[in-house]
């Protein structure tokens, strides 16, 4: 089968977009968080299957639902996917060191208390 996709520039897509979600009581990106944990993408038969795994802060989280959900909804919103699966993972847990030097910083200016 040939290879239709450029996967790695879909790829970059699918996390551009994926920068606009935020938890609503978190002043950083989910991706920036270092809540996503993985990006798949696998061709078949001229389709892309697009599946992420993502986990939560908390286990507790009350938005968990419409996150998931509006993951799935920015990664469909890129052309080349046709259908996207959203798996919510635990393992491994979330800790406050997997987000980006950037995310630390904009947590830091807005006063969270975040040890590292």
């Amino acid at each position: 089968m040939s290879n239709i996709f450029n996967k790695e520039e879909i790829k970059e897509k699918i996390i551009e977009n994926i920068k606009k979600v935020y938890d609503p009581e978190i002043p950083v990106d989910i991706y920036n968080l270092g809540l996503i944990y993985s990006i798949d993408l696998e061709e078949r038969d001229n389709y892309l299957f697009c599946e992420i795994e993502m986990t939560l802060t908390s286990p507790a989280c009350p938005v968990a639902d419409s996150l998931l959900e509006q993951v799935r909804y920015v990664a469909m919103a890129v052309d080349e996917v046709d259908e996207a699966k959203v798996n919510l993972v635990f393992e491994p847990v979330w800790e406050p060191h997997m987000m980006s030097e950037d995310a630390k910083e904009i947590m830091g200016a807005s006063g969270a208390a975040i040890s590292w």
